[in-house]
């Protein structure tokens, strides 16, 4: 009885209410008028004020509990440690050091590099856990060089979206995806791996031209490289570090067939790490009673990032009530009343229904998931293209194909839309880097807007073409890409 009165009044008046606050609060983000944390906690606070002084109940504290996604909380946190740990053995100067020694004289091959690397990454492991070791190593640079850092992050950051999408635990509406459909990890590869390629292609020739443009009007670059290499601090303990992450990797990249979630596998590699790092310190250390600096105190204090935590479980919240209330519901349902309306207007025949019914999924999950988490969206979503399959004429895989591009590629337009933007955003924030809400939309919206293109010509391809037809008629687009790329980076390269 207790939970039936608790639960989210799911009226009209109260899915209005938690569209406007989200509405609000993405207006409030985007002024910058005051910090993001602050601007999410009164939004949930004022949510929770028309919940318990109104007639709407938007989402009670038992709802807040059950929207909080504890996997994504817990990952990010043990992952930051792992890397804090990691930073005290010296190895990300002595990486950095290594990558500009290998494209010596060429700064924006080696950061294009590390987009590259970045992209692969993220596919194989997941794009949150990717960045959260690379920013250390990108952030380095941009001091080193003194080169201009939002030209270097922002591409960063997308690439690590763009790659996620390849696989199946790239990002983690393709997890859910691939349950709800029946996809498998090498379903994802084949069909995805092209397009996503095609992306990079492109966000490489363009983040390369941006990043040329900023570092020749820079005054100081080059002013912070040593006259002394980096070494590694602490080999012994690198080492240990090299073991666990291989290990931790190892459980993201099996956890589709162990059923364990990506947090377990990262907690207990960060559990080791601490207990390691502090036995070897102990060994040659006889620390006073006051002495804090070493080991897990250090890491919590300095290394976890816990504005962006706390940003991450109050949006969680807030986007739990838009779930709770029905908005997500209502928003998925009208999608496929739209879908059904249009094949009548306008006399669409089988094959064309379904192109319309893809493309119509892909730009309405990339415009909400630019808005939103993702996650929620794609959850009331999957029961609905899983109708739409049976009920639409053709190869409905293109269906889900859609959702995972528009879902996790949308995240690219805006910083809350997707959890690897807030947490490169939250790094970047604790080394003196700030990188604007306007700023990043108005890099995030070109990116997100291409890669959109890119897959609705995919989908055309698809349907018309045929998964083979397109897949070697993309191979071929990509070659063609990769080559003008390879052109430009030699035209691009200083004369000896």
């Amino acid at each position: 009885m207790h939970e039936t009165v608790l639960a989210s009044t799911t009226d009209p008046i109260s899915q209005l209410i938690i569209a406007a606050m989200l509405v609000a609060l993405f207006r409030a983000l985007a002024l910058e008028k005051a910090h993001r944390v602050l601007v999410v906690l009164g939004a949930v606070a004022g949510m929770w004020g028309i919940t318990y002084l109104t007639p709407y109940r938007l989402l009670t504290l038992e709802g807040a509990t059950r929207a909080l996604d504890l996997n994504v909380l817990l990952l990010l946190a043990a992952m930051m440690a792992l890397v804090g740990v990691f930073k005290s053995t010296g190895v990300f100067a002595w990486g950095v050091d290594k990558l500009l020694a290998q494209f010596d004289g060429q700064p924006v091959r080696a950061i294009t590099a590390l987009w590259w690397f970045t992209a692969i990454c993220s596919a194989f492991a997941d794009n949150v856990t990717t960045v959260i070791f690379v920013t250390p190593i990108v952030l380095a640079i941009v001091r080193r060089l003194g080169v201009p850092p939002l030209p270097v992050l922002l591409p960063l950051v997308m690439a690590a979206n763009i790659g996620g999408t390849a696989t199946l635990i790239g990002d983690p509406p393709n997890i859910m995806i691939g349950s709800g459909a029946g996809l498998s990890f090498l379903d994802f590869i084949r069909e995805l791996t092209i397009p996503t390629l095609l992306m990079m292609c492109g966000l490489h020739w363009w983040g390369a031209r941006w990043l040329r443009g900023a570092m020749a009007s820079a005054t100081n670059l080059g002013a912070g490289l040593p006259d002394v290499a980096a070494e590694i601090t602490d080999p012994g303990l690198l080492r240990w570090m090299i073991a666990i992450s291989a290990m931790v990797f190892l459980g993201f990249v099996t956890h589709g067939v162990t059923g364990t979630p990506a947090a377990v596998p990262a907690v207990l590699g960060a559990a080791l790490a601490l207990i390691i790092q502090d036995v070897r310190y102990l060994r040659t250390h006889r620390p006073s009673h006051e002495e804090r600096v070493h080991g897990i105190l250090h890491v919590l204090e300095h290394e976890v990032e816990w504005p962006t935590l706390t940003f991450f479980t109050l949006l969680f919240i807030l986007v739990g009530a838009a779930v709770e209330t029905g908005l997500i519901a209502t928003l998925a349902g009208a999608l496929e009343r739209a879908i059904a309306a249009s094949r009548v207007a306008l006399g669409l025949g089988d094959a064309a229904t379904m192109l319309f019914a893809a493309i119509l999924v892909l730009w309405v999950a990339g415009v909400l998931s630019a808005l939103m988490d993702n996650i929620p969206f794609v959850a009331v979503t999957i029961p609905i293209i899983a109708q739409l399959t049976t009920a639409l004429p053709g190869d409905g895989r293109v269906l889900w194909w859609a959702l995972a591009l528009g879902a996790c590629l949308g995240g690219n337009g805006t910083p809350i839309g997707a959890s690897a933007n807030v947490t490169t955003i939250g790094l970047a924030e604790r080394e003196g880097v700030r990188i604007g809400f306007m700023d990043f939309v108005r890099t995030g919206a070109k990116v997100t807007t291409f890669t959109l293109v890119v897959s609705t010509a995919f989908l055309v391809g698809y349907v018309h073409l045929g998964p083979s037809a397109v897949a070697l008629t993309g191979g071929g687009v990509l070659a063609v890409a990769a080559f003008a790329l390879w052109r430009s980076g030699i035209a691009a390269r200083p004369v000896a």
